[in-house]
């Protein structure tokens, strides 16, 4: 792309951006609510970034995962959310070149990153309910550390790959537009490596993860076993696991409820007579809310993120050994 002047014979009509067809405080009010927004997703990710990074109780295998979605989460609010927003607002592209490169490609690296983020979520949290033994041995933060690590990487290399081909790096952008161009069948493997596969997996494997809580319970009620502290220390391991499954369940709800109307919407379009195109900006603010929503989903259902809250508004991560704190 190379976003400058350019005259009829270059290709591009002489372009100016649209007038604003209402008062000035209305503008002002959609950019004050686009930057709280914006704002709101930052710091609600960046918080849990640092609670689970800086306490190493918070070091779990699953907690990884909630950190990775985190990152993608707060690459959102960065880079994706302001420059969509102010796009939605002027219907113009006023940044420039060098940020329609980053915001192309960081919207389709933060995507995919959170779509393959839930779906090792899902993995994870069927290993730990379906193999427990094989997931208390085998999995362990490291690991997870290791299989997001290695799914950043490919994403990076897969989306890097995905917008060249298709010229969104090379090719000449008129003044006032950010388009990112992508071909039918890109278009087709794009969305079956960031929808269509990981998303069946998550909703296969959570169905699977929810069958499997409800036997447990069945199974724990039925025994009754009351004596035998080896019993109660494995219903609490049982326990603590169909908890997290419950919770994780509803961050996993929240996400497919934020991002199926944009993927639905996006296959509808090529074979709708009608202007949907208005549908999807609709579609797409839902998608990018799910990256302010995850943080206050934390804040809700997770105790030992409401402690670190605590902690770090108290200032009290700034104590020596405060890594060590309990939050749990």
């Amino acid at each position: 792309m190379n976003l400058t002047a350019m005259n009829q014979t270059d290709g591009c009509q002489e372009y100016f951006c649209p007038e604003r067809s209402v008062s000035l405080s209305v503008y002002v009010i959609l950019y004050v609510a686009a930057a709280a927004v914006a704002l709101l997703t930052v710091c609600g990710n960046l918080l849990v970034i640092i609670s689970v990074s800086h306490f190493k109780q918070l070091h779990t295998p699953a907690n990884i995962l909630i950190l990775s979605l985190a990152v993608s989460d707060l690459l959102t609010g960065l880079f994706v959310m302001p420059f969509h927003l102010t796009l939605l607002i002027e219907s113009c592209w006023t940044s420039g070149l060098v940020m329609c490169l980053v915001f192309n490609f960081a919207t389709f690296q933060a995507s995919s990153a959170s779509v393959h983020t839930v779906a090792l979520i899902a993995v994870d949290r069927f290993l730990a309910l379906h193999s427990p033994f094989f997931y208390s041995e085998k999995i362990s933060p490291t690991v997870n550390c290791i299989a997001t690590l290695f799914n950043w990487l490919l994403l990076l290399l897969y989306n890097f790959t995905l917008l060249f081909f298709n010229g969104n790096f090379t090719d000449v952008m008129c003044l006032g537009q950010c388009l990112c161009i992508i071909d039918g069948v890109s278009s087709v493997i794009d969305l079956l490596v960031v929808f269509l596969v990981p998303c069946s997996l998550i909703i296969i494997l959570y169905t699977h993860v929810f069958v499997i809580a409800r036997k447990h319970v069945t199974a724990i009620r039925a025994l009754q076993v009351h004596n035998s502290r080896e019993s109660s220390k494995n219903r609490t391991s049982d326990k603590s696991e169909r908890k997290a499954a419950m919770l994780l369940g509803i961050l996993v709800f929240a996400f497919l409820l934020c991002v199926l109307p944009y993927y639905i919407c996006s296959l509808v379009i090529p074979y709708s007579n009608d202007d949907l195109f208005y549908v999807r900006d609709v579609t797409v603010i839902f998608f990018f809310l799910n990256s302010t929503i995850n943080p206050i989903i934390y804040a809700l259902f997770y105790p030992w993120f409401q402690k670190s809250l605590k902690l770090i508004f108290s200032f009290k991560v700034f104590n020596k050994d405060s890594s060590l704190m309990n939050v749990m």
